[in-house]
C-alpha cells in the first residue's frame, strides 16, 4: 500500500502541527493503515517491526482520542524496556507539543516509585509503563482504569520473550469492559495469538513486513574511525573526493549540530537540518541545498524525510543508523538518475557486526576503505588543478603568457619547469611563505573577510576562556606586525575567525604554526579554503 500524506487523514490541527515539527510529511506503510483503523475504534493487531514508525501509529489515534479536560488516566501502553517506554513517552509529548492540558508519563521499574506517584496525582491522561512497575501501581491504586478507553501492547512479543504474560493479562484484566486492545508485535507466536483471542473482538489485521530493498549504481566504503577522529576523517574525505553535494546523517540532533559548527569552523559550506528547525528555516536550508548555496547538509533521519536532490554525489553516514532501512533510505539520496554515487561509513569496534547485518539486509557490499593520507588529498589536490589547466590551455590564447615566462626565463637561471611546479606548489597552498621578513600577496581566494583583509580560523574559543584580547596579542607578538592593523575578531564557542591585512596573512599563517594561546596550542588556517 502507497503512503500518504499527514494531512490527508483527518487529524486534529494541533497534532498535525506537532508532526509538521518533528519533520514527518508522508506517512509509513504501518502508518497509513493503522492510524485510520485505530481511530475508527476496532481492536488491532498490527505486525510490524522496530523502525517502522509504529509508535506514531498508535500515539496519534490515541491523542485524537484523549480528553484534555479530564486529567483521569485514558490510555495505557505497555513496553517491554524502560528505555523503549521513555522513547515512546518522547515521541508522543512531541506530538502533543501544542495540545495544552495533555500529560504524558512513563512509569518504570528502578525510577523511585514515590516520585511517579507523585507525578500520578497531577493527572496523567496516557501513562506508558513496563508491565511490572505498572502493575505495581494498579495495586496500589495510584494508577486508576475506570476512564481508560485504550490499551496499547507495545512489541507484545518481546513482552512474552522477558516473562511478562502474567503482568499483561493481569492488567488487561483491570480495565473496563467497554475499551480498545491495539497490539504490536513484530512476529505472531502462539502466546501472542492466544491474548489476541482472549482480550481482543473482532481484530482486524494489519500486516506491513520490511521491503527487502537493494541499491544500484553506489559504491560503499566503510572506515575504521575512531570518535575523537570522525571530524578530521570526514574533512579528509570531503578534500580527497571532492563531491559537489553531500549528506551526513547523525543519529541525534545535538550531533548534527556540533558537526555543523565544526564543519563550518573548518570553512566548509555546511548547514544543519533536524526536527527543532522550524518549518521555514527547513525550507530555507532544502533551497539553499538545492541551488548549491550549500555544498554539505548535516541531517537526522526525521529531517531527510522527502529529501530528492538529483545532484548529490556522497552520503556520509557519519553515526551508523539504528535500523537497516534506514541505510538504505540515507544512501539512496545518491546515485539518482543514473549516476553512479558514493556512500561512506564511519564504525568502531562491535559496530562492524551491525555493518554485516545491514549488507545481508541490502545484499550488498560494503568495503573497508583505508583513510586518504595528507599525501593522497595533495596529490588529488594537484590532479585537479592540473585538469584546470588542461582547459585554459585548449580554450584560451597563452601567447603573451609564455612570451612573459621566456623573459623570466632567460632572466634567470630557472627552468619553465621550475616555474610551472612553483606555480602548481602556490595554487595549493603549500608554499612555505615569505622569506628574510618580507610580505607579498598569497591568493587566499574569498574567505568571507572586508576587501583588503583576509578572514582567518583559530581553533580556540570562548569555552577555553579566550578573549579576543589574547588573540590579538597571540597575532600581533608571534608575527611582528602591528595589532592595530588587526580586523574583526568573532568569538564562537570552540572556535574564532580573525581578519588581517592580506599582505600580511601568510605571514601570519606562518608565525602562528607552532603558537599557544593561554597554554593551548592552536591551529590557524584560511576560513571558507577546504
Amino acid at each position: 500500500m502507497e503512503t500518504i500524506r499527514f494531512d490527508e487523514l483527518d487529524i486534529k490541527p494541533q497534532i498535525m502541527r506537532g508532526i509538521r515539527d518533528m519533520g514527518f510529511e508522508e506517512t509509513t506503510p504501518i502508518q497509513s493503515q493503522a492510524i485510520p483503523m485505530v481511530l475508527s475504534g476496532v481492536d488491532v493487531i498490527g505486525q510490524a517491526q522496530t523502525g517502522t514508525g509504529k509508535t506514531a501509529a498508535f500515539g496519534i489515534p490515541v491523542l485524537q482520542k484523549v480528553d484534555p479536560s479530564s486529567r483521569k488516566t485514558q490510555t495505557l501502553i505497555l513496553s517491554p524496556t524502560r528505555e523503549l517506554a521513555i522513547q515512546v513517552a518522547d515521541e508522543i509529548r512531541k506530538l502533543a507539543k501544542y495540545m495544552h492540558g495533555v500529560k504524558v508519563l512513563p512509569v518504570y521499574g528502578g525510577q523511585d516509585i514515590s516520585r511517579q506517584i507523585k507525578a500520578l496525582k497531577g493527572g496523567v491522561q496516557i501513562i506508558i509503563g513496563t508491565p511490572g512497575r505498572l502493575m505495581d501501581h494498579l495495586r496500589r491504586r495510584t494508577i486508576r482504569t475506570d476512564m481508560v478507553n485504550t490499551i496499547v501492547l507495545d512489541e507484545a512479543d518481546e513482552m512474552l520473550n522477558m516473562g511478562f504474560r502474567e503482568d499483561i493479562e493481569d492488567i488487561l484484566d483491570y480495565l473496563p469492559q467497554e475499551h480498545q486492545t491495539v497490539l504490536f508485535s513484530a512476529t505472531m507466536p502462539k502466546p501472542i495469538l492466544d491474548i489476541t483471542k482472549k482480550y481482543q473482538q473482532n481484530a482486524v489485521t494489519i500486516k506491513v513486513v520490511k521491503k527487502e530493498l537493494t541499491v544500484a549504481n553506489i559504491d560503499q566504503y566503510y572506515y575504521d574511525v575512531k570518535r575523537k577522529d570522525k571530524v578530521e576523517v570526514l574533512s579528509r574525505l570531503l578534500d580527497y573526493y571532492n563531491p559537489k553535494l553531500s549528506l551526513v546523517f547523525c543519529n541525534t540532533k545535538r550531533m548534527v549540530d556540533e558537526l555543523t559548527d565544526e564543519l563550518v569552523g573548518r570553512g566548509y559550506s555546511a548547514e544543519a537540518l533536524h526536527g527543532d528547525l522550524k518549518q521555514v528555516q527547513r525550507d530555507r536550508v532544502m533551497n539553499h541545498f538545492r541551488q548549491g548555496k550549500t555544498d554539505i547538509l548535516v541531517a537526522t533521519d526525521v529531517a531527510a524525510r522527502g529529501i530528492d536532490v538529483d545532484d548529490v554525489e556522497a552520503v556520509f553516514n557519519y553515526d551508523l543508523p539504528q535500523d537497516d532501512e534506514y541505510y538504505v533510505h540515507r544512501i539512496g539520496r545518491t546515485g539518482r538518475a543514473g549516476r553512479t554515487g558514493k556512500a561512506f561509513s564511519f564504525v568502531k569496534g562491535k559496530e562492524v557486526y551491525k555493518l554485516k547485518d545491514i549488507q545481508r539486509y541490502c545484499k550488498t557490499r560494503i568495503l573497508a576503505r583505508p583513510i586518504p593520507s595528507g599525501d593522497d588529498v595533495a596529490q588529488v589536490k594537484a590532479e585537479k588543478i592540473m585538469e584546470q589547466l588542461g582547459r585554459i590551455i585548449d580554450r584560451e590564447n597563452l601567447d603573451s603568457m609564455i612570451e612573459l615566462i621566456e623573459q623570466q626565463i632567460n632572466a634567470s637561471d630557472y627552468t619553465a619547469m621550475d616555474f610551472a611546479a612553483a606555480f602548481l606548489l602556490r595554487e595549493m597552498g603549500l608554499d612555505e611563505g615569505p622569506e628574510d621578513g618580507q610580505t607579498f600577496s598569497f591568493d587566499f581566494g574569498d574567505t568571507g573577510a572586508e576587501e583588503g583583509m583576509v578572514r582567518l580560523f583559530i581553533n580556540i574559543g570562548k569555552k577555553q576562556n579566550v578573549k579576543p584580547g589574547d588573540i590579538l596579542g597571540a597575532i600581533a607578538g608571534e608575527s611582528g606586525m602591528p595589532g592595530n592593523l588587526v580586523g574583526a575578531i568573532d568569538m564562537f564557542d570552540k572556535y574564532t575567525f580573525v581578519e588581517v591585512p592580506r599582505e600580511y596573512g601568510l605571514e601570519v599563517l606562518h608565525a602562528m604554526k607552532h603558537a599557544k594561546i593561554k597554554g593551548r596550542e592552536v591551529s590557524v588556517e584560511p576560513a571558507n579554503q577546504k
